[in-house]
């Protein structure tokens, strides 16, 4: 349901960049001109990208404000620990012999080999 849903705002979103870009600016927009009657005059058409960028625009505003309420409330997924690294009992260090130094630290980050000194 969710990845319908990311779907169809990615839909909406294409639409929406369309519609503006298809829209007459200051500077001319990308389309030419209209026909000269019907919806597609240059009044019409401008009426009718008007209305379709606002009727976008808050379907994408909905779409979003419900995406964010169902990733909210999604069950945690678990994260997937086949490639944690695991040390076996045979890999830790023996004991040390009796020299009166410390033993040398075993990182964890190094897979269980002592450090050398």
């Amino acid at each position: 349901m969710f990845t319908f849903l990311l779907v169809v705002q990615a839909i909406i979103a294409a639409a929406l960049v369309t519609v503006i870009l298809m829209q007459r600016s200051e500077g001319g927009g990308l389309t030419s001109s209209g026909s000269p009657s019907g919806l597609m005059s240059a009044r019409g058409a401008a009426d009718f990208l008007t209305r379709a960028t606002s009727v976008l625009a808050s379907a994408f505003v909905l779409m979003s404000i419900l995406l964010a309420f169902l990733a909210a409330n999604r069950s945690a997924v678990s994260v997937d620990t086949s490639l944690q690294r695991k040390v076996p009992a045979a890999a830790a260090p023996a004991a040390q012999p009796a020299t009166g130094q410390p033993p040398a630290t075993v990182p964890a980050d190094n897979g269980g080999v002592p450090l050398a000194r």
